[in-house]
């Protein structure tokens, strides 16, 4: 079994930043993609950005230029850092993992989901 715990979420004002982070353990042989997902109030989960093992980023239109994922495979952390924080940006944020097990068997896994909230 593997686990994804997000952490970093919280309130920040408009114009702030934030940064999320998500560590995965367990049954890990290899990761493959890692991402960030939201779900804001009445929507839908979307993509917010996603990086393959090689280190390609792809974003969401809504947060290019204003979010930066990274992430750390020694650690098994991915990272999304927010600036420039908008009222919209409000939403769940969920890692998601790409995980090949120490059974060759590959999986997505996703964490609990951590709350940001951006108001005044």
């Amino acid at each position: 079994q593997v686990q994804l715990v997000e952490s970093g979420g919280g309130l920040a004002q408009p114009g702030g930043s934030l940064r999320l982070s998500c560590v995965a353990s367990g049954n890990i042989f290899s990761i493959k993609d890692m991402g960030w997902y939201r779900q804001g109030p009445g929507k839908k989960r979307e993509l917010v950005a996603r990086m393959t093992k090689i280190g390609v980023a792809v974003y969401a239109y809504a947060v290019k230029d204003r979010f930066t994922i990274s992430r750390d495979d020694a650690k098994k952390t991915v990272y999304l850092q927010m600036n420039s924080l908008k009222p919209e940006d409000t939403a769940v944020y969920y890692c998601n993992a790409a995980v090949v097990s120490y059974s060759i068997v590959s999986d997505q896994y996703w964490g609990q989901g951590t709350q940001v909230t951006v108001s005044t």
